[in-house]
């Protein structure tokens, strides 16, 4: 199987492509992946360094709104996964251009290319905060789409740009949407690496408002196993739910992190909540479980415990990013 991965060098595309080249998926098998990605701040090839010399693995530095360089990419391969996004909410709320740009201009370059090119199936990955804020229960995959900042609009935009496809011309899409992530890895602007890095150096964390916001929890290694059962095995045009059945409030999550780091809440600043700040998410995904056998199989307990351990060992990994993205803030 040939798969061109689209911002295979982020945090959660990086992850898959290891995990496929190292035996770690159903893809794995004599799979061969082409990795496209524009290294923008939060796209790092040391990412992959694992696997670099992999000859399953070829590497290509471009944009996926480039539309010549994705025609000449797409050819001969049977599945894309697009994991191309800008995804910080924070950023889209001082400038929303490039979110517009890549995740909803991007993507369709990239639709257009496999329908013309006949590329055999189209994974869309996408995010919960598509659907707003919900303040009881669990959205299901035919919820409305509701985002509440330019991020989670340019990627609904996207969502359904790939569903238009499968509806109007017949292509293979599937869409994924998945709780929020954490892991190796992750660029240090998302809360759980930014608040590691900083604890690490004895700085202050910054909680939003009360820190009552409420968020689902999933590992990125468990979201790469449920993409992965999707792109096998899930229906065309069917959208998928992927969680991690881990929900806890931002202020509860900080205090793990106290703990872990055996500091007090004189480490937190609380400052003016976020514009658009959506109180909760919350992913109904037993479909995944019932029609493809997911099941997420880290344990929040154990996976931040991990997460912790692995940027006081990655410290060369993640200080030199601090040129690259202001999250020091």
């Amino acid at each position: 199987m040939k798969i061109l991965v689209t911002g295979g060098a982020g945090f959660i595309g990086s992850q898959f492509v290891r995990a496929s080249l190292l035996g770690e998926l159903i893809s794995s098998p004599d799979v061969q992946i082409t990795v496209l990605d524009k290294l923008t701040y939060a796209g790092n090839i040391s990412n992959l360094d694992s696997v670099a010399h992999h000859p399953g693995l070829t590497f290509v530095r471009g944009d996926i709104t480039d539309v010549h360089l994705v025609d000449a990419l797409v050819p001969g391969h049977d599945v894309l996964v697009n994991f191309a996004a800008e995804t910080h909410v924070d950023r889209s709320l001082l400038g929303a251009y490039e979110f517009v740009a890549t995740n909803v201009l991007g993507t369709q370059t990239l639709l257009d290319s496999c329908r013309k090119h006949g590329v055999g199936r189209f994974v869309q990955v996408s995010t919960d905060e598509v659907y707003g804020s919900i303040e009881q229960g669990s959205w299901a995959e035919n919820q409305p789409l509701a985002p509440n900042s330019p991020y989670a609009a340019s990627k609904a935009g996207s969502d359904m740009l790939a569903l238009a496809q499968a509806r109007s011309h017949g292509m293979d899409v599937v869409v994924t949407r998945c709780s929020n992530n954490y892991g190796p890895y992750q660029f240090p602007e998302k809360l759980i690496p930014l608040f590691i890095t900083r604890l690490m150096e004895g700085r202050t964390v910054q909680l939003y408002g009360e820190g009552n916001n409420v968020r689902d929890w999933l590992h990125v290694s468990d979201h790469c196993v449920g993409i992965d059962l999707v792109l096998h095995h899930g229906c065309a045009g069917e959208v998928y739910h992927i969680g991690g059945g881990t929900e806890m409030t931002n202020i509860e999550l900080t205090g793990r992190m106290l703990d872990a780091y055996g500091v007090g809440w004189d480490r937190v600043e609380y400052v003016s909540d976020r514009a658009g700040h959506d109180m909760r998410y919350s992913l109904d995904y037993a479909r995944i479980c019932d029609e493809l056998g997911y099941m997420p199989s880290i344990p929040f307990e154990k996976g931040l415990v991990d997460t912790l351990d692995w940027y006081q060992e990655n410290r060369d990994w993640w200080s030199p990013l601090r040129g690259s993205g202001d999250f020091s803030q």
